[in-house]
C-alpha cells in the first residue's frame, strides 16, 4: 500500500471516530432545549401547576392572604418560603414543613390559595437539567467531570463558530438572499440548510458557546477554591435582646410579609417581589428576593420580623463590573430570566442548532462512507491487479519449458 494510501485509510478511521463526539453534541443540544421548556411541558400534563382562575376578574392573593389561607386550610403545616414562578400561569411553590417531619413542595393556587399537589423532589425538568448539564454524574468532591465535560463543548463551538464565519465568505448575503434548494438531492439540502441555520444563529450560538465556556472556568475557579465574587455574606441574626417578649413569655408577632416588601421596595424600585423566605426560629430575619430593571440578576434583603428594618441586602449596587458579567452566564444561558417569549425563542434556536449539528453528523456521515466505499473498491481492484499481470508470465514460462 503507498503512503498516500495508508493516509486516506487512517483519515478514514479519524472520520469514523468522530461521529462519537457529533453524537455527544447532537444529544447536548437536544437535551438543553428541552430544559429550557421542561417546566412549561410538565405544565401541560400536570394540572396542578397552573394558577387557574376561579372567575375572569380574580385577583391574584398577596403573600399574607395566601399564608392565612395556608394557615387555615392546614394548620398543622409549617411554611418555610414562597415562591412565585416566572409566569402567571404557574401556582406558587411553597416549601412547606408537616408534623411528621416532612419537608416537601407544594403547588398552591395563587387566586385561591388553595393546595393543589405535591411537587416531587425529582422531576422532568430536574431531570433534563442534569442530564444537559452533567450527564447525571454525581458530585461528590467538587463539579463532576460530567460537567466539565459538556462545558468545555463551549470551546469548539466558539472555534466552529469562527472558523464558518471565516470560511464561509459574505456571510451576511445569507440575510438578503436566503438559499434552500429542496428539490435538488438530500446533500445539497442539509448543506444549504447547515448553512443557513448557521447564520441566523451567530448570535444565539455566540451565547451558548461564551456562557458554556463559562460554566467550565466556574467549575475550575470553585474546585481550585478561587473566588472572584465581592459578596460578603454576612450572618443575619436578631439579637436575643431585641426580640420583644409578650407577657406570656412569647415571642411578639412578626410584621406583614407585604410590609417587608414595602421596605425592600424603599430600596429596590420596581421590585417584583418574587420569593419570600420566612423566618426559621425567633432570631431569624425575613429574607425578600426577585428582580427588578436588570432581569438577568436576583436583588435580595433581609428584614426584622418584628421592627421592620433593613439587615443587610445584597443588590445591583453591591456588585462590581466583573460579577455583573459572570452573574448575567446563567440566565443568558438557559433563557430564564424574560417570561414565556424568552424561553420559547431560545427553544426555537435550540433546536435550530440541535437540527444545525444533525445536518452535520448526516453530511459528515455520508461523506465519510462514500470515501469508505471508494477506498474498498480501490483496495480490492489493487489485489485484483496482480494476479491478472502474471498469467501471461505463467503462460511464457510454461510454453518454454516445453
Amino acid at each position: 500500500m503507498s503512503k498516500k494510501s495508508r493516509s486516506k485509510i487512517w483519515f478514514l478511521v479519524h472520520s469514523w471516530l468522530a461521529l462519537p463526539i457529533w453524537f455527544f453534541v447532537l444529544i447536548v443540544c437536544v437535551t438543553g432545549t428541552l430544559a429550557v421548556v421542561s417546566t412549561e411541558i410538565i405544565w401541560l400534563i400536570n394540572p396542578e401547576m397552573r394558577a387557574n382562575r376561579p372567575a375572569d376578574d380574580a385577583q391574584m392573593l398577596n403573600y399574607d392572604q395566601l399564608l392565612s389561607t395556608l394557615k387555615r386550610d392546614h394548620p398543622d403545616l409549617s411554611v418555610s418560603n414562597l415562591v412565585h414562578p416566572d409566569g402567571d400561569y404557574f401556582a406558587v411553590n411553597a416549601s412547606v414543613t408537616y408534623p411528621d417531619g416532612r419537608s416537601l413542595t407544594v403547588y398552591v393556587n395563587p387566586y385561591t390559595g388553595v393546595l393543589q399537589g405535591l411537587s416531587p423532589s425529582f422531576d422532568f425538568p430536574a431531570f433534563t437539567r442534569a442530564l444537559h448539564g452533567w450527564w447525571l454524574v454525581p458530585f461528590t468532591n467538587g463539579f463532576s467531570w460530567g460537567w466539565y465535560l459538556v462545558s468545555f463543548l463551549g470551546l469548539p463551538m466558539l472555534v466552529s463558530l469562527i472558523t464558518g464565519l471565516v470560511v464561509y465568505k459574505k456571510f451576511w448575503k445569507g440575510f438578503l438572499k436566503p438559499t434552500l434548494r429542496l428539490n435538488q438531492g438530500a446533500r445539497i439540502f442539509w448543506g444549504d440548510f447547515h448553512r443557513l441555520s448557521g447564520i441566523w444563529s451567530i448570535w444565539f450560538i455566540a451565547v451558548i458557546s461564551i456562557t458554556g465556556v463559562w460554566f467550565l472556568i466556574r467549575a475550575i475557579l470553585w474546585d481550585n477554591q478561587i473566588s472572584i465574587s465581592s459578596y460578603n455574606p454576612v450572618t443575619s441574626v436578631i439579637a436575643r435582646a431585641d426580640v420583644p417578649i409578650m407577657a406570656d413569655g412569647k415571642p411578639a408577632a412578626m410584621i406583614p410579609v407585604e410590609q417587608a416588601i414595602a421596605v425592600v421596595r424603599q430600596q429596590v424600585p420596581g421590585l417584583d417581589a418574587s420569593y419570600v423566605s420566612l423566618p426559621l426560629n425567633a432570631y431569624s430575619p425575613m429574607e425578600v428576593g426577585g428582580r427588578s430593571w436588570y432581569p438577568l440578576m436576583f436583588q435580595t434583603a433581609n428584614i426584622n420580623p418584628y421592627t421592620g428594618q433593613l439587615i443587610s441586602s445584597h443588590l445591583l449596587s453591591d456588585r462590581n463590573k466583573l460579577e455583573f458579567v459572570t452573574e448575567s452566564m446563567r440566565p443568558l444561558h438557559t433563557g430564564d430570566f424574560g417570561g414565556l417569549w424568552i424561553k420559547l425563542i431560545w427553544a426555537f434556536f435550540g433546536l435550530l442548532l440541535s437540527m444545525m449539528v444533525l445536518s452535520g453528523l448526516l453530511i459528515w456521515s455520508k461523506r465519510t462512507a462514500l470515501a469508505t466505499a471508494q477506498a474498498l473498491k480501490r483496495t480490492a481492484k489493487t489485489e485484483r491487479a496482480p494476479a491478472r499481470q502474471l498469467s501471461p508470465m505463467t503462460q511464457e514460462s510454461r510454453e518454454g519449458n516445453l
